[in-house]
């Protein structure tokens, strides 16, 4: 018969040591591993959805071919939360490839956001645009700075960590919480329409596993913004829940004004051609 490999434990009932085999901690040890990889996956896929929720907005925006009422704030605060992730959970910072879908996924959110704010950019009236351009170049010269800081003033793991890790939590509670800059206008107008339905909702799932993957990796750097940002997408869909009646109202009164222009319009055109058989007739 082949032998299990043992090996000894304190029990701390006791104070004693008693004898465990090796494989059923070796099992418990994948299950935890296994754990942690099944909500990041589910954490990439909830964050995809947050980065791609702007998708339906931007398509009003060039149909319309005008931002309206929307701010370019929260894509701009999404791309730095990006950048400094996507840097956090690079080998340079966290230590080897760790926190793989960290990377994976801000990568992907770098390439969306940067999409967003140049499609804002290109469609905003001329005091926006220079708005926009002020707060992408800030972004990008900050997160350079920080970048180089990490790397030349701190040579070791953990240091690094704590400095992007800082700066990334503020980043990202400030991505969380950046739809309520609108929060007032849905306030006053008692109208959601320009607080879109889908950025507050995948930010609520997102940082709920992004915050239980911190817990679970013991990395609180990851965990503590996700536990500011669930609280506050909580708020943003109850927010929706109480006046996204008034928005489909709203909605339904402009299609009815929309129609009624139209069939003004149409009757207007009518009017001379029955005129002119009038006239035609005598």
């Amino acid at each position: 018969m082949r032998n299990t490999p043992t090996y000894l434990a304190i029990c701390p009932a006791s104070t004693g040591v008693f004898v465990l085999p090796r494989p059923f901690v070796y099992k418990d040890y994948n299950m935890g591993d296994r754990l942690r990889l099944a909500v990041g996956i589910m954490g990439n896929a909830a964050s995809m959805l947050l980065y791609a929720a702007p998708i339906l907005t931007f398509s009003r925006v060039i149909r319309k071919r005008s931002t309206e009422e929307f701010s370019c704030i929260p894509y701009t605060i999404a791309l730095l939360n990006c950048f400094l992730y996507t840097w956090y959970g690079l080998p340079v910072v966290s230590n080897g490839w760790e926190n793989v879908p960290v990377v994976t996924i801000n990568g992907l959110g770098i390439l969306l956001e940067l999409s967003f704010v140049f499609i804002y950019f290109c469609f905003a009236p001329a005091n926006a645009k220079k708005k926009v351009a002020v707060l992408t170049t800030s972004v990008i010269l900050g997160f350079c700075v920080i970048a180089l800081l990490s790397v030349f003033a701190f040579h070791d793991h953990s240091h690094r960590k704590i400095l992007v890790g800082s700066i990334g939590l503020i980043a990202s509670v400030a991505m969380y919480g950046s739809p309520l800059v609108v929060v007032k206008q849905v306030i006053q107008t008692k109208s959601v329409e320009f607080m879109p339905f889908y950025l507050s909702l995948f930010s609520f799932l997102a940082s709920s596993l992004w915050m239980t993957y911190g817990l679970l990796s013991h990395d609180l750097f990851l965990a503590s913004p996700n536990l500011v940002g669930s609280p506050l997408g909580i708020f943003q869909l109850l927010l929706y829940c109480k006046y996204r009646k008034n928005g489909f109202m709203e909605e339904g009164l402009k299609r009815d004004a929309a129609k009624g222009w139209r069939k003004s319009e149409a009757t207007d055109v009518e009017k001379p051609k029955e005129q002119l058989h009038a006239a035609s007739a005598q």
